[in-house]
């Protein structure tokens, strides 16, 4: 009588663990977009992008804008033997003020190179975001994961002492073996050890997760969610388009060649002189007998580019293997991300692949094959070895289940991040 009431316990335990299939939550997309929305609000590494962002936003003007004017006070011609200010003609007190102009077009030059160098920056920014976003999605997904193993292996470790109890009974009767008592404890054992790592990575992801989003890393997280597989459909040309128009560090290289040509366009002006423009005043003293009148002076001073086959003509080349340089990285890095997206395309396929052979195939046979183990067991036809053999596959395949959906979540992930926008 106890061993029918054991039985048809494990067979209920049983039925209530493989409800696996069909669960879910249905907030956990909402959850993970608040959570996403607060990184970006607050993580300390795209707050310090964002002043980086405004740092580079005041050079613009500043590289634009002509050097200061300078300003000469001097005296001239001033007598050694009396220095009187109106014994000679010639002495006078001077002032000078003087502007350099550099010549026509190079300051807009300046200026363009130093946008580029902020639209840089900023892309800099967007390529930290979508890593942020990436790694907050990734740390999240694999919470739920841990979250469903914890639960799984709790139900196991019930299945498996309600195993000890029947095990320990029919020895106690004489109709087990001890062996079969020892089999189950060692599982047992060995699902409280699988616990105990899980926790442990609980707490970790929890820190990591805390750490992400600007918060206190002991700061607990209670309900989570469960996660579920997203649906996706978009084609291997259709992503490449995507992840061209909008990875931030493919735009940013386009900057980075823009920066460079512009470069290359101020060196060509370097080969024009600039300009010293300058107007003086000089105020001589009069004398008791000569009222002498004041001077007015100017002067254009100009550089003469007299080396610039080892200066100037040095420079243009310099800057167009600037451009070169950067438009074969481009195209390098447009060539990796391509491979990249492929690549997680490839996984996807498959992990979509075993999550559908494990929903419909694996999981369900193996459920029915460790209850078919209990009725047998029941009457004797089945070892308790072979029940407990099935029942420690069926977790198995269970944890493996919820692993394919976890990685798969985590490679749209990084898919978002490859082609640097948000899908789902």
């Amino acid at each position: 009588m106890k061993m029918k009431i054991a039985v048809s316990i494990l067979i209920s335990l049983l039925v209530i663990n493989a409800g696996w299939v069909f669960a879910g939550g249905p907030e956990y997309k909402e959850r993970l977009s608040g959570l996403i929305g607060e990184a970006v609000k607050n993580n300390p590494e795209l707050k310090a992008f964002e002043e980086k962002i405004r740092v580079y936003r005041e050079r613009p003007s500043q590289a634009e804008s002509l050097d200061d004017p300078r300003l000469k006070l001097s005296i001239v011609n001033v007598p050694l033997d009396t220095f009187s200010f109106n014994q000679e003609p010639m002495t006078q007190k001077q002032m000078t003020i003087m502007q350099k102009f550099p010549f026509p077009g190079k300051l807009a030059l300046k200026g363009a190179m130093a946008g580029q160098e902020l639209e840089i920056v900023k892309k800099e920014y967007m390529e930290k975001k979508n890593d942020i976003v990436r790694q907050v999605k990734v740390v999240y997904n694999n919470l739920s994961f841990i979250n469903k193993a914890i639960e799984i292996t709790e139900n196991n470790k019930a299945l498996l002492k309600e195993f000890i109890k029947i095990a320990e009974t029919k020895y106690a009767v004489g109709k087990g073996l001890q062996q079969d008592v020892l089999k189950s404890q060692v599982e047992l054992s060995r699902m409280i050890d699988r616990l105990i790592s899980l926790r442990q990575k609980k707490q970790t992801a929890i820190a990591r997760l805390n750490t992400l989003l600007n918060r206190p890393v002991q700061m607990p997280f209670e309900d989570i969610g469960e996660i579920r597989q997203t649906g996706f459909n978009l084609t291997f040309e259709g992503l490449q388009q995507i992840a061209v128009e909008n990875r931030p560090v493919l735009l940013g290289m386009r900057h980075l060649i823009n920066r460079y040509r512009f470069a290359y366009k101020f060196a060509k002006k370097d080969f024009y002189p600039d300009f010293d423009v300058g107007i003086g005043y000089g105020q001589r003293d009069d004398t008791s007998a000569v009222e002498r009148t004041d001077f007015v002076s100017a002067f254009v001073t100009i550089n003469i580019p007299l080396w610039y086959k080892n200066k100037e003509s040095r420079k243009v080349a310099e800057e167009k293997a600037n451009i070169r340089k950067a438009t074969e990285q481009y195209n390098s890095m447009k060539n990796n991300l391509f491979f990249q997206i492929k690549d997680i395309l490839t996984e996807l396929e498959e992990n979509e692949q075993q999550i559908e052979l494990f929903s419909t195939g694996i999981i369900p046979q193996s459920t029915m094959s460790l209850q078919s183990a209990i009725a047998g067991y029941k009457v004797n036809k089945v070892d308790f070895i072979t029940l407990v053999n099935n029942q420690i596959t069926l977790y198995n395949y269970e944890i493996d289940y919820y692993r394919f959906i976890t990685d798969y979540e985590n490679k749209l992930a990084e898919l978002e991040a490859a082609i640097g926008k948000r899908l789902f």
